[in-house]
């Protein structure tokens, strides 16, 4: 694949000495490693290697990727070795895909305190989810999937909201059959934007109370009670946002979904059109009119300042599992769901699913076809060591890789 005429990375050495100027003082260890890592991605700083094709002896030099999560270059091959182990748990049944999101008036207590409310997000819409279907009301089956953490609207404003994939349907309490849920519906959003709403209030007053929020800045005067139970107030007279989609009937439909959520990141490098005198331009979609393509121009440090308001924090799992699907009973649970659907065998292990499916090897890589007579193998030949200066994010970048 041919290198974008634009990338983050050449905003981030560009202009990145004068966004951290600005802010560089308020952001996280996790924002800072961040940026230096999109920075350095695929450049001398970072080694590489020279490869030689053994039929026609064309070279080519590469560089090695930086591997971060929120790099723009880096979340391909994390999201097709993750695919590959999921084809494996993929059962034959329609699909279900539900948003939950924040609300805005909690976007700065979020954003002051990720950890602590973006996991309260997977764990009041895990429960809400569980509790609404066993409902004999609704469905009365036992349920299971996983859930996408997505902090980003297309104009990288904060919006965080939770992707929801599970089969729409589950176990009977007696586990004796699969119950489906009714045809072209899964559950009620009212119903489950209610229970969503509860739960979540419940779980911040208890934050709250057990003194595990952070609140200063915007959020200073949170700290008196009086300010808090007004903010809680205003958040249960509001409805909270819940979205379902019809059920997808295609089972192997899903893969194709989940290779465009599960690992993205805020914005891709084909959506950036153009870096002129210190302004950033780039595509996005206006939802509220028909998905329509539209420009955004920002200012360069406002759109690093955006880019970076969507780095998680270190070590926290933006994919999580529940229900019947969740880890630790997830294979017992799967050959179970199997058998009730008619399927008594499952296709292949998750080790075997990996293996099957693994993606080809990238281009320049030891092993891969020669770019040039689409004929011989590309053979190692000579390492290339890290640039040992540390990385001045006010120099351009030496030895960009074009693959």
């Amino acid at each position: 694949m041919s290198r974008p005429p634009l990338e983050v990375a050449d905003i981030v050495r560009q202009h990145g000495v004068a966004f951290l100027a600005r802010y560089g003082a308020t952001l996280s260890g996790a924002q800072h490693r961040a940026l230096r890592a999109i920075a350095v991605c695929r450049t001398a700083a970072l080694g590489g290697h020279i490869t030689q094709c053994d039929h026609c002896g064309h070279e080519v030099q590469a560089y090695n990727s930086c591997w971060h999560r929120s790099c723009p270059k880096c979340h391909g091959a994390a999201q097709a070795t993750w695919l590959a182990a999921q084809e494996g748990e993929l059962l034959e049944t329609p699909y279900a895909h539900v948003i939950f999101t924040l609300p805005h008036d909690l976007g700065p207590l979020a954003l002051q305190n990720p950890r602590q409310l973006y996991g309260l997000l997977f764990r009041t819409v895990a429960q809400t989810l569980q509790d609404i279907a066993q409902d004999p009301k609704h469905l009365g089956a036992e349920i299971g999937g996983f859930a996408v953490l997505h902090t980003w609207g297309q104009q990288l404003h904060h919006h965080p909201h939770l992707h929801c994939v599970l089969p729409a349907g589950g176990i009977a309490p007696d586990g004796a059959q699969w119950v489906s849920c009714r045809p072209h519906f899964f559950l009620p959003v009212r119903v489950l934007s209610r229970r969503f709403r509860r739960l979540d209030l419940a779980g911040l007053e208890h934050l709250y109370g057990q003194g595990h929020l952070t609140l200063t800045g915007r959020c200073r005067e949170l700290a008196e009670p009086p300010p808090w139970r007004c903010l809680l107030a205003a958040l249960r007279d509001q409805e909270w946002v819940v979205y379902a989609k019809e059920p997808i009937q295609a089972p192997r439909h899903v893969l194709q979904y989940l290779a465009r959520s599960t690992h993205r990141v805020a914005i891709s490098n084909h959506r950036l059109m153009a870096l002129d005198n210190g302004q950033v331009t780039f595509r996005s979609k206006d939802y509220q009119r028909g998905h329509r393509l539209r420009t955004q121009t920002l200012e360069a440090v406002e759109f690093l300042r955006r880019l970076l308001l969507h780095v998680p924090p270190h070590g926290f799992h933006r994919i999580r599992h529940f229900g019947v699907l969740a880890n630790r009973v997830r294979q017992e649970k799967l050959a179970q769901c199997r058998t009730l659907l008619g399927h008594a065998t499952q296709p292949h292990t998750r080790e075997e699913a990996v293996d099957l499916t693994t993606p080809a090897v990238s281009a320049g890589e030891p092993g891969s076809v020669c770019p040039v007579c689409q004929h011989g193998r590309l053979q190692l030949v000579k390492t290339l060591y890290r640039q040992p200066a540390a990385w001045d994010l006010s120099v351009p970048a030496p030895g960009l890789d074009t693959s």
